[in-house]
């Protein structure tokens, strides 16, 4: 019965509801025992042979009935009002957790696993919580209170009752590890075999292509029958709890009704003590039923307070102490200092003594083989890591001293990989800028080069999207990406390969559109097609981490070298394809 940190740091959460609840939990036991004490007297006067007093025990039995229906209904609101508190509360906590780890942290876990703890894990805590641990004070407090009674009518009857309830109650206790055990065995299969399913949609459309349906269902199923087998290992434990506490039960109802009757035999209590321990009897374990019933209930969020304290806890890649804003009216000066960085059990730095400057209201454009070290470069801008050394500055001053939620709300990026979600294009759009007007979204979609396609939906603007913009082509998507960064008022706006899945014919009509209607922020384009960065300012070569030189397009064609060898690659490529 010992209770989980995790599970009673979420039940601080609701407080002053859960402690409603138990109380009105008590006070429906309490109602059981009261119906106990009068059918006892009315049972009493009828061996008596005295019926005056009957119809007003039976009326007072009817009210108490009564009255329990009403305490249970109002306990069962109190308490699911309570596990709803505790679950919202908890799903902020966790998902405000996950902005401050980052992408860095989702890269390395499973987002099915994510989302299991996040639904399933925090339903298991509000089972807990709202139905487990109310019951369980009240089971803890009860029978010794019966027992009390019970001491002061027929001492006796504790010889049978005391040993069956602390079997009852201390018995299960001798699985709890084994139980424990088991319990994250099951957890873990089930939080694998949802990430399983979660992946096989998502990639369904590269599964098919690949022809391996078939070997991923023979996975999942695989995966499947685990869980099974894990869910009948922990059954097989909890039945054995379960056989102990009613083995207890059972056996000390029957040794308490005993001790009645030879108490009533031998004339050693009256008529209304042997009836009160015959029915409190049954009455001291009925905590201990329903404490069994609520525990099975609320189990899950036992299985997950592990992975749920495991998420809570995580530590983010970088440290966010810093409280300077990053927000300006005027563009700022990026400037990457000597800046060194290497991946965890890399071989060699993926970024090794970087120095460049973006100017302000400029446009710097960062090219370079696979692997030369773009991606990187943009995660240690946005800090999703920090440099081993050197220092990136903006406006003179290191990134490590904004606060990590002005400084990335000061970039707006838009990626190779867009993401849009299951609403309409304006709403899509608005993410950026709620209070952005319609002609303030026409514009961007103009300078981006997807108005035209919007207006011709049925619905325009209003056209509601499939989930992750599935209706959409890749360069529609990434289209309307560039025209939700364009309506952000961050200074920085990062074009990372933002064009790649357009036409090469229209890309550099494109970004020469965007760069017009950025005018007054400090841009970066980095792009493996080098139509896209002709017209920057400054263009940036990177090779195995480092700069192989800086200078504008003509200039670095004439001095030959990496560049040189991408626009060469560039042509032969086209080459290719219009042969």
């Amino acid at each position: 019965m010992i209770v989980h940190p995790e599970l009673r740091r979420a039940a601080r959460h609701a407080r002053r509801p859960l402690l409603a609840a138990t109380l009105l939990q008590g006070a429906v036991t309490l109602t059981h025992l009261a119906q106990a004490v009068l059918l006892a007297l009315a049972l009493a006067g009828l061996a008596r042979g005295g019926t005056g007093q009957l119809p007003w025990l039976l009326a007072a039995v009817l009210a108490v009935v009564a009255a329990r229906a009403a305490l249970a209904l109002w306990q069962r609101r109190t308490a699911t009002r309570a596990g709803a508190r505790v679950r919202v509360a908890l799903r902020d906590e966790l998902l405000a957790r996950l902005g401050r780890l980052g992408p860095a942290y989702l890269t390395t876990a499973r987002a099915g696993a994510v989302r299991t703890t996040l639904v399933d894990g925090v339903e298991g805590v509000d089972a807990y919580v709202s139905r487990y641990l109310p019951q369980l004070l009240v089971t803890l407090s009860v029978p010794p209170l019966v027992l009390a009674v019970l001491a002061v009518v027929e001492p006796r009857a504790l010889v049978g009752l005391v040993p069956a309830l602390l079997l009852a109650l201390l018995g299960p206790r001798a699985w709890d590890r084994l139980l424990a055990a088991r319990g994250k065995e099951h957890w873990d299969t089930y939080e694998g075999l949802g990430a399983d399913y979660l992946e096989a949609l998502q990639g369904m459309p590269a599964l098919r292509a690949a022809g391996a349906v078939g070997r991923t269902r023979a996975r999942l199923e695989e995966r499947s029958a685990a869980l099974h087998r894990a869910t009948v290992a922990k059954l097989r434990v909890s039945l054995a709890d379960t056989g102990i506490t009613d083995l207890a039960i059972q056996g000390g109802t029957a040794a308490a009704a005993l001790l009645a009757c030879w108490s009533a035999i031998t004339g050693s209590t009256t008529a209304a003590g042997t009836y009160l321990v015959l029915l409190l009897a049954s009455e001291c374990f009925r905590p201990i039923r329903d404490h069994a019933r609520e525990w099975h209930a609320g189990y899950l969020g036992v299985s997950a307070a592990d992975g749920l304290e495991a998420l809570r806890t995580s530590v983010p890649a970088v440290p966010d102490t810093a409280t300077a804003s990053a927000h300006r009216h005027t563009p700022p000066e990026l400037v990457f200092h000597h800046v060194r960085f290497t991946y965890d059990g890399a071989p060699a730095p993926a970024l090794d003594g970087v120095s460049f400057t973006a100017r302000a209201g400029r446009t710097t454009a960062i090219v370079g083989p696979s692997g030369a070290g773009k991606s990187t470069l943009l995660a240690l801008l946005l800090r999703h890591h920090d440099p081993q050394k050197g220092r990136i500055t903006l406006d003179g001053r290191p990134t490590t001293e904004y606060a990590l939620d002005s400084l990335r709300q000061g970039i707006a990026v838009v990626s190779q990989e867009t993401y849009l979600f299951h609403a309409s294009i304006a709403d899509n759009l608005r993410l950026a800028r709620p209070d952005a007007t319609d002609d303030e979204l026409t514009r961007a979609a103009r300078a981006a080069g997807i108005h035209d396609e919007i207006t011709a939906l049925p619905d325009g603007y209003a056209t509601l999207l499939g989930e992750r913009g599935a209706t959409l082509s890749g360069g529609q998507r990434q289209r309307l990406a560039l025209a939700r960064a364009l309506l952000s008022d961050a200074p920085v706006l990062v074009l990372d390969e933002a064009t790649s899945s357009v036409d090469e014919r229209r890309e550099a009509d494109i970004v020469r559109e965007l760069l017009k209607a950025v005018g007054g922020r400090t841009v970066l384009v980095v792009a493996h097609r080098l139509a896209a960065v002709r017209s920057a300012d400054r263009i940036v070569v990177l090779d195995a981490g480092r700069v192989d030189a800086v200078g504008d397009h003509t200039g670095l064609v004439e001095a030959g070298g990496v560049y040189t060898r991408l626009v060469e690659a560039g042509r032969a490529h086209r080459g290719e394809l219009a042969a």
